[in-house]
């Protein structure tokens, strides 16, 4: 027995303490020697005295590499330290990670069970079988396209899916008309708006700004304000809500905008609710009213204005105000709001929508399609400071305001000469540029200009604003350097057309395109 167990103990004694404990410590040994540096200033100090120039120079090399291979070895060691400790503290903070899901997996399971039970019981109270809706009764349309009250479930009686817009009719019945000014004019509410904003809010817009807002309500009910941030986009739309007595409805865009859900809401099938937003309220209520809304689509660009905005921008094109319509619901409840027709909702004539945009990198371009409905205006510079009246608020009916409108077509229609020099131009830039006015860009510019006018602009103007604004805007989407000579002979063909004296925003927009080649 003695035998084998001195066997086992040189045995495994050479594995083990003369193998593996040889390189342990041998690498042990090793470390320490690598890191000895009284031993370094030993050798160093024996040898010095013998040196030459040539020697010592040599000698402060090899010290040199020495201290740069020490300091990378402790560099090493330490970085590899680090990550042993990170990985360490994200395979603990991994573990209670699955713990803590576990544990909410139960308290997920356990409250699932505890609400089918609550359910069954409401159930049960109702008289239904299990598996049975108080509201899948929902009615039918009849022949007339009515609901019948006999296919409505009793729970249903005085259940409205539309809380936010029952409010309103409830709202509604106390409601008495203002006393509208009707005598206003469009240079009277322009000098009004402009003085009301100074004196009552601090605000200081040059009347120009004011024109272009005011005279495009006349041609859209899609308005852009772009511009350098800070100049009062977004206060100016505000402030006319003010002016109006009818504060504007203001919609932050978000970037997870993607479709019409964000304006109107949606219907949650589970709690047989309509999720109702404050724009879709405001839009019911708009319909029993005469005054003027404004919604602000404010930074409207930081989402994608084609997917969330792509209805309204259909709706709103449409010749007759009778198709305004947007379907909310499928089906018909007797009980939903009045002014709601089939599960649809007619848009508010008296609403207009005024979006601003930044352009820079967390913003998305916007494109031809919603430019080309809109009447986009430029606030690049801040209005200067000057002294303004104590200005009251304005009562204005929408019906008025687009009964002048109407009156400008007539009384300051684009003359004749302009039309035909507008003809001209459009040859013009079909041959040089390959592009095309379009029919719905002389439609807007016959509103537009007339009610520029009627607001205290003049005719070359208001034309100048819509070439500019929509027509050499398109230049963008063209290779700027292969019309860079072509755009210096449309500078030229518009002086002598138009005049040196005129068409003075355009030049300078085709002048700033030279300079971006």
């Amino acid at each position: 027995m003695g035998a084998i167990i001195k066997f086992l103990e040189q045995f495994l004694s050479q594995f083990f303490v003369k193998g593996v404990w040889g390189i342990i410590k041998g690498i042990g040994i090793g470390i320490k020697n690598i890191f000895d540096i009284p031993k370094y200033i030993a050798i160093f100090k024996a040898w010095s005295g013998d040196f030459g120039v040539v020697e010592w120079i040599v000698a402060i090399l090899a010290l040199l590499v020495l201290l740069t291979v020490l300091v990378g070895l402790a560099s090493l060691l330490y970085m590899l330290l680090r990550k042993y400790v990170r990985f360490r503290k994200t395979v603990v903070d991994q573990e209670e990670l699955l713990n803590e899901v576990a544990t909410l997996n139960r308290d997920v399971i356990r409250l699932t069970t505890e609400k089918e039970k609550i359910l069954a019981m409401k159930v049960s109270q109702l008289g239904l079988k299990p598996g049975e809706s108080p509201f899948e009764e929902i009615p039918e349309e009849g022949e007339e396209g009515e609901a019948s009250s006999d296919d409505v479930d009793m729970e249903a009686d005085d259940y409205s899916r539309f809380y936010k817009l029952t409010q309103v009719d409830l709202e509604i019945e106390d409601y008495e008309p203002p006393v509208y000014n009707n005598d206003i004019t469009l240079p009277e509410i322009c000098d009004m708006f402009r003085n009301f904003a100074c004196s009552r809010m601090g605000l200081y817009y040059e009347p120009r700004i004011i024109r272009l807002f005011l005279a495009a309500f006349s041609t859209t009910r899609l308005i852009i304000l772009q511009g350098i941030s800070g100049t009062g986009k977004t206060s100016l739309p505000y402030a006319f809500g003010k002016f109006l007595q009818n504060d504007a409805t203001i919609c932050s865009v978000q970037p997870s905008w993607r479709d019409r859900t964000e304006l109107f809401g949606y219907f949650n099938e589970f709690t047989k609710r309509f999720n109702e937003t404050e724009l879709l309220r405001k839009m019911y209520e708009a319909t029993y009213k005469d005054d003027v809304f404004v919604t602000i689509m404010d930074e409207m660009n930081i989402a994608r204005v084609e997917y969330y905005f792509a209805e309204l921008l259909s709706i709103l094109e449409m010749p007759s105000r009778d198709e305004w319509v947007v379907s909310l619901v499928p089906s018909v409840w007797p009980t939903d709001p009045k002014n709601l027709f089939d599960g649809k909702l007619r848009l508010p004539e008296n609403m207009w929508y005024i979006g601003t945009i930044n352009n820079d990198d967390s913003t998305f371009a916007v494109t031809d399609k919603v430019y080309d409905r809109a009447i986009p205006i430029d606030i690049n510079t801040k209005g200067k400071y000057f002294d303004a009246p104590w200005t009251d608020h304005l009562t204005l009916n929408y019906k008025h305001l687009e009964a002048m409108f109407e009156e400008c077509k007539i009384k300051h229609k684009v003359s004749e000469e302009n039309i035909r020099k507008l003809a001209e131009l459009d040859d013009y830039v079909i041959e040089h540029f390959r592009l095309a006015f379009g029919n719905r860009i002389v439609k807007q510019l016959e509103d537009f200009i007339p009610a520029y006018v009627g607001c205290g602009g003049t005719e070359i103007d208001g034309l100048d604003f819509i070439l500019c604004h929509k027509i050499l805007r398109k230049f963008e989407a063209l290779n700027l350097s292969f019309i860079r000579d072509e755009i210096g002979g449309l500078i030229t063909y518009l002086n002598r057309h138009f005049g040196r004296s005129n068409m003075g925003e355009s030049k300078e927009y085709l002048e700033r395109l030279q300079k971006l080649i």
